[in-house]
């Protein structure tokens, strides 16, 4: 039996005959689709290590991923050491849970600042989502065989890349640690915490310290920048004649600046009051370019930061430190390698961290889940593992394990 319909056309009628069947198999596909589109949980548990103070989501984003369908579940006191009270995120529409493994159990995904711990790993699940730091200094194989045999689809802030080729999440800490490492540094220059007894920059009639800063990336240019500010004489070293030439246009000033050769390392490193490690190579281990001999003809009292510890480091003197026990010195040479060094600031580094998380988990809720990363390109650049196999070249050829291309499981079901 037929069902008449008339639909109205400009200037006429028309009559069209709809079988009840297909009338009923569109019905069973619209309420098909409803049901796919599942309410998207977000799980933040609170960070175990103490060095961590920062938090991914604040109470103004939580707001805006309630207010667009998702639910929030966060661990209590998650946001404290940054500033952010519960009261705060239960106002903005969010749960407080006083169960670690009760965030875990309910959340579709899970988001962190660092990566989770072998304990935390215990309570993901097939399936869920993980976005957090990769921090490939102290990452090892062994993390990366449970996350890929646990079927979990991890998303790695150091991956994240837009498609302008800049990689956010990485470019705002930088900012912050370049920024904060000129603070540190004035700091440990002062008689009292071993260093020189000297202001970074000069004053009248009394020569400026000397800053070098390694890497011309987003962390050596804000070093530059505050250095210069603070009245220092700057020296920046970079493997990239482009970047260094970008670097003064961008400072608007005239520094001394060389490409990355030993004699010209060296040199830098041996007349400085201060210097830096920037570098930071995406993906990879940082390249080791300040020798131990090096650090060894540097004047007592000098200082070594090397912001570069998180992805290995750049001094061969360096080893990771803690925000509690910061410092330690080495021939003479003061040495601050404290990986995450944002987390100095974990107030404004949350802030930052979370605008851009926000709209990454929008896009996953507006989809309902990892199929986003069909249409997001930044989310499929930050992927490295998903169902069941590596999908990051970079950290396959680091580690030495099968690598499958992420658009090689575009047609799986997601």
């Amino acid at each position: 039996m037929q069902q008449n319909i008339e639909t109205q056309e400009p200037g006429y009628f028309k009559k069209i005959s709809v079988s009840p069947l297909l009338h009923s198999v569109t019905q069973e596909s619209t309420l098909q689709i409803k049901k796919e589109k599942k309410t998207i949980v977000i799980g933040i548990p609170r960070e175990s290590s103490s060095q961590e103070r920062r938090v991914p989501i604040t109470p103004a984003v939580a707001n805006l991923l309630v207010n667009n369908g998702a639910e929030v579940i966060i661990e209590h006191n998650a946001g404290l050491d940054a500033g952010f009270l519960d009261k705060e995120y239960s106002e903005a529409g969010a749960f407080i849970s006083y169960s670690k493994t009760e965030v875990f159990e309910k959340a579709n995904v899970i988001v962190k600042i660092e990566r989770p711990n072998y304990q935390e790993i215990e309570y993901l699940r097939n399936r869920q989502i993980l976005i957090s730091a990769l921090h490939l200094g102290s990452l090892t194989s062994e993390f990366l065989k449970t996350i890929t045999q646990k079927n979990i689809t991890a998303i790695g802030f150091e991956f994240l890349r837009g498609d302008d080729g800049g990689i956010p999440i990485m470019q705002m800490m930088s900012e912050i640690a370049g920024i904060n490492a000129i603070h540190i540094a004035a700091e440990l220059l002062t008689a009292n915490k071993g260093g020189k007894g000297m202001l970074l920059g000069g004053i009248t009639g009394v020569p400026p310290s000397v800053v070098t800063i390694i890497g011309a990336g987003t962390v050596g240019l804000h070093a530059a920048r505050s250095a210069i500010a603070l009245g220092a004489t700057v020296k920046v070293i970079d493997e990239e004649v482009y970047k260094l030439r970008r670097l003064e246009e961008k400072l608007g000033s005239k520094i001394y600046t060389a490409v990355t050769q030993p004699q010209f390392i060296e040199e830098a490193v041996i007349s400085s009051d201060v210097i830096i490690g920037a570098i930071y190579k995406p993906g990879f281990r940082t390249p080791c370019l300040v020798t131990e001999d090096m650090i060894m003809k540097m004047k007592e009292g000098s200082i070594a930061i090397d912001i570069a510890i998180d992805q290995g480091g750049c001094f061969e003197t360096s080893k990771p430190t803690t925000h509690e026990n910061p410092v330690f010195v080495k021939h003479g040479v003061v040495h601050y390698c404290v990986p995450n060094i944002a987390s100095r600031v974990p107030h404004t580094s949350s802030i930052a961290i979370s605008n851009i998380l926000g709209s990454i988990l929008l896009k996953i809720i507006n989809y309902g889940g990892i199929g986003v990363l069909q249409t997001s390109s930044i989310i499929k650049n930050g992927i490295y593992t998903h169902h069941k196999h590596i999908t990051n070249k970079y950290l396959a050829r680091i580690f030495g394990m099968d690598y499958i291309d992420i658009a090689l499981l575009h047609a799986s079901n997601f």
